[in-house]
């Protein structure tokens, strides 16, 4: 009976997006949704695509691993990129009514820059969406007790995002998630309620977590201690930020000021309703401490659904599962959506310059699919934890592209040469230290930064544009 309903829920949900899909008559529809999106729209986005497979299955799990000091990166970090983003960088992007994130590269440096980077940003979607895939494996692994393999359901929930996405685009991303937004939220809620009174009542679970030292989260006065802090919450914070995903969602918004406060507001939304998740894992351990041991001991990710499966009626299973495949699929169709179209437009557009509208949409299409069997095969493979997967995949974005995005928009000397020595340094120095295994102090992702950061200054000294291509940005006042 659970898992009937829940495969209703997930054609209910293929039917919505393809319902939505009629909206998509250009490329322009299909990728910026007509720039055309309400603010409920927008912050519903914004949340529901970063309140994903990670937030309730990953980083609940390395709650009851590591407390507040393992989510330094996520859900702080992400909730600080997501304010930064709306408050700092939304706005001249906005104005400058881009197709995508990678256009803002070939306008203000040159086509080298903006391939490079677009490369870098395709790339750095392959854990997270893998890390979506993964946790949809892991549900229909549970919701049919085993009868469906783990590898079996990543395929089915793949296809099942793949539909809507396919043929709706962003049109589709924006129906949904706002649709499933909904169910995140009051399934969460009534699960938590009924979670905390089995527990002993929600004062009882967060006295239990303070005293098992789950709150603590700020690093010892150690300097590898302060340092690795610092590293994981700079990697998140500022290396999500040249992310397309993000960017879209501010693209597609009606009006300047939506585009701001909906990715703003969405931001501080999901820091606070992250607690969610972790107080109902923390619940786990009270309601049922042996099953939670076990668990945490083989598969911890798997806390939350077997307390729900194992514990609550059916009606709440519903509820449960319902909003977890909300969660989910909110965030697997705009993380599967990104790549695609900046891989489109700045990668194979830039090398057909002369692609019609009709060429592009039938191309993102295309990429979206490829994209999707790329995705699917690397959860399969992969023997990642979901938090991991997602943490992992914004190393490459801030040691190559966060200084050329930042510099570009804010410094008017950055330069041609500036951003190519910023993504030679940045990355250069970010892959020489990951595949040497070197044991250093800090990350080597944050070494990378300061690299990059050293090249830009060095290249713009060194060779200034002199006018060229700072003229087309519109200034961010």
């Amino acid at each position: 009976m659970l898992l009937s309903l829940v495969t209703a829920y997930l054609v209910l949900s293929i039917a919505l997006g393809l319902l939505a899909a009629r909206r998509v008559h250009s490329a322009s529809d299909y990728i910026t949704a007509g720039r055309n999106l309400p603010m409920p729209v927008i912050l519903a986005m914004v949340f529901a695509t970063w309140f994903g497979a990670e937030t309730v299955l990953g980083i609940s799990a390395t709650f009851l691993e590591e407390g507040f000091r393992g989510l330094i990166s996520d859900p702080l970090g992400a909730s600080i990129c997501l304010v930064l983003f709306g408050l700092v960088f939304a706005l001249p992007l906005y104005r400058m009514k881009l197709m995508t994130l990678g256009d803002f590269f070939r306008i203000r440096y040159n086509r080298q820059v903006e391939l490079i980077i677009s490369l870098c940003i395709v790339v750095s979607y392959l854990g997270w969406v893998s890390a979506q895939v993964t946790a949809l494996g892991l549900v229909f692994n549970v919701l049919s007790e085993g009868l469906i393999g783990m590898n079996q359901g990543m395929v089915i929930g793949a296809a099942v995002v793949l539909v809507y996405t396919l043929f709706g685009g962003m049109w589709s991303v924006a129906v949904t998630t706002f649709v499933q937004m909904i169910v995140i939220v009051i399934g969460l809620i009534v699960v938590s309620a009924i979670a905390g009174d089995m527990a002993g009542g929600v004062g009882h679970v967060i006295d239990q977590a303070a005293a098992a030292g789950k709150f603590e989260w700020l690093p010892s006065l150690d300097a590898v201690d302060m340092l690795g802090w610092i590293a994981a919450l700079l990697t998140m914070a500022l290396g999500s930020i040249p992310q397309q995903d993000v960017f879209q969602r501010v693209n597609a918004s009606r009006s300047e000021s939506v585009a701001v406060w909906g990715t703003t507001l969405g931001g501080v939304a999901y820091f606070f309703f992250a607690a969610v998740p972790l107080f109902l894992a923390f619940a786990a351990t009270l309601i049922d401490p042996e099953a939670t041991a076990r668990l945490m001991e083989s598969d911890s990710q798997l806390v939350l659904p077997s307390l729900v499966a194992q514990h609550m009626p059916v009606w709440v299973q519903v509820v449960f599962f319902g909003a977890l495949l909300s969660v989910i699929m909110s965030t697997a169709s705009g993380t599967l959506l990104a790549p695609a179209v900046t891989f489109a437009e700045n990668v194979v557009r830039g090398a057909v310059p002369n692609m019609t509208d009709s060429q592009l949409l039938f191309t993102t299409r295309l990429t979206v699919f490829v994209f999707t069997l790329m995705v699917t095969a690397y959860a399969i493979l992969t023997d990642e934890s979901i938090h991991s997967m997602v943490e992992n995949a914004y190393r490459i974005t801030l040691a190559g592209a966060f200084v050329p995005l930042a510099a570009g928009l804010f410094w008017k000397r950055a330069s041609n040469l500036g951003a190519t020595l910023a993504i030679f340094f940045g990355l250069g120095t970010w892959l020489m230290l990951e595949i040497s295994g070197a044991e250093l102090l800090v990350e080597p992702q944050l070494v990378g930064v300061v690299f990059s950061l050293a090249g830009m200054i060095i290249g713009s000294f060194i060779s200034p544009n002199r006018g060229a291509n700072t003229s087309t940005l519109q200034s961010p006042t």
